[in-house]
């Protein structure tokens, strides 16, 4: 599969109510705004720049200072698979890389190991596995799949059912499980914090 042909999508519209209903994505890591360490590694993934764009629900303009910015299609807040088919549906490439918000340290090779899966051939989804269970929100998609994301996510379905349905292929990431750790609660930002100093 061609880098070139590629849009990662930064899901960042999600309510984050165990951090007080702040937007989770403009929150402070280091002095950083979290969907910049996310937008960082996004960049890194791949030999050449793709493109990046951001799914919010809030604050679309202090995304938009940063690239091509989209908000959910189906209202009433329905989850990330709601973000994730705002994505295919704005995606102009190919293929569709996502990414969630709140995980700042993402695999560097996350990319490279799903594309390597999607062109065997195996499926127009591939879906990180870290050893124990599947991380839905780092997946690899055919842009193809975005009329049957949006009817999922209308029909209430969940990111991962939604992708057990569609015959996704998890792909191995058991010797990168710490690098999924995401930060949910004000605890998660300090501790991660301190961990990096």
């Amino acid at each position: 599969m061609a880098v070139r042909a590629l849009t990662i999508a930064i899901l960042a519209g999600g309510a984050a109510s165990r951090l007080g209903g702040r937007d989770k994505g403009l929150a402070l890591l280091d002095g950083r705004a979290m969907v910049d360490h996310v937008f960082e590694a996004a960049q890194s993934m791949t030999p050449d720049a793709a493109k990046v764009l951001i799914v919010a629900n809030r604050n679309l303009a202090e995304y938009a200072r940063r690239a091509r910015t989209v908000a959910d299609a189906i209202p009433g807040h329905r989850g990330p698979l709601a973000g994730v088919a705002a994505a295919l549906a704005a995606c102009d490439t190919p293929w569709l890389l996502t990414l969630p918000v709140d995980c700042p340290c993402p695999p560097p090779d996350l990319h490279a190991r799903l594309a390597d899966a999607a062109a065997r051939g195996v499926s127009d989804t591939l879906v990180a596995h870290d050893g124990e269970r599947s991380q839905p929100l780092f997946a690899l998609y055919r842009r193809g799949l975005a009329a049957a994301a949006a009817v999922a996510a209308e029909a209430g379905q969940g990111v991962a059912y939604w992708q057990q349905a569609i015959g996704a292929q998890a792909v191995d990431f058991s010797d990168r499980r710490r690098q999924f750790s995401n930060l949910n609660t004000p605890e998660d930002f300090a501790t991660h914090g301190n961990e990096r100093r």
